[in-house]
């Protein structure tokens, strides 16, 4: 049974009560909460792996600066770092074993559209929700089945349309999963998303690692790229390997050359790419079990 907990004040400054643990089944967001009806809000996704929360800091950073690009009150990370433990707690208490690996996702809403304009909007709403997640060993070792996907603008368009919120996690994820499921559609288990202009980005839920000889790089984040936090512990895994790691463009047409391909994220943490477009690759077995040791151990 998932773990639910009402955050009670979300919003920095925020007079409000508590947080409470709830039954999952029980109804919480109101029908017209600007998250529900419009995707108005941001969410995260912390991994907990062993029964250890993974990252919560830099999740919680995240959560602020998609928030601030969304004109949203700063949400208060106190209230949402105590939400996130009560709902961990909630759920390993219900266990008789640990799980591998489990997840908690916080919800930062607009709030109300009729408490204020809808720009506006009225009392931010926040959330934290933990569940196990299904056993993804086979993706982990054998690997995964990827295409890639137009997302249909050229690179930078953050900077030119930042009311496009390129970077931002928001609760607006239809193409996300439009994407996921166009895959599926197609025998695929992922998808690299790409510019018009032959740029590779980043999966709908996780981040691109591209491993080109002694070199690994990842899409630079200017781009309007999330920051991904499981990224940025592969990437200090595979320094302390040896390889040379560094954020900068990578071009679609370098990827059926690397010499390893790798989606990460905070809850499956590392899983290699053994097919682009229906072209199969080599999986690195050794290296990849070696980051995912470190990713695993970490939080």
């Amino acid at each position: 049974m998932p773990a639910l907990v009402i955050c009670g004040a979300p919003a920095a400054g925020m007079p409000g009560e508590p947080s409470r643990v709830v039954d999952p089944v029980t109804p919480v967001v109101r029908a017209t909460d600007l998250g529900f009806t419009r995707g108005d809000g941001v969410f995260e996704t912390v991994g907990i792996h062993g029964g250890r929360v993974h990252d919560m800091e830099p999740h919680l950073e995240r959560l602020a600066e998609s928030a601030a690009m969304l004109d949203l009150p700063a949400p208060d990370r106190g209230a949402f770092r105590e939400a996130i433990a009560m709902a961990v707690a909630a759920l390993l208490d219900q266990l008789d074993e640990v799980p591998e690996t489990a997840l908690c996702k916080i919800v930062y809403s607009r709030g109300d559209e009729h408490a204020a304009h809808h720009l506006a909007g009225g009392r931010p709403f926040g959330i934290a929700y933990a569940d196990v997640f299904p056993d993804i060993t086979r993706e982990r070792t054998l690997g995964i089945d990827v295409i890639t996907l137009t997302r249909g603008y050229p690179r930078g368009i953050g900077d030119k349309a930042p009311w496009l919120l390129a970077g931002a996690k928001t609760l607006s994820y239809a193409v996300n999963m439009a994407a996921l499921r166009h895959a599926a559609a197609r025998g695929a288990d992922d998808v690299i998303l790409t510019t018009t202009d032959g740029f590779a980005l980043e999966a709908p839920r996780s981040s691109l690692l591209v491993r080109l000889g002694d070199d690994v790089v990842t899409p630079a984040v200017e781009g309007g790229l999330l920051h991904g936090t499981a990224q940025r512990a592969a990437f200090a895994s595979l320094g302390r390997r040896g390889f040379a790691c560094e954020y900068r463009d990578v071009r679609v047409d370098e990827l059926p050359d690397a010499d390893a391909l790798w989606l990460t994220d905070s809850v499956q943490l590392l899983r290699p790419v053994r097919s682009l477009d229906g072209v199969a690759r080599d999986v690195d077995s050794e290296l990849t079990a070696a980051v995912l040791a470190d990713l695993v151990a970490g939080g």
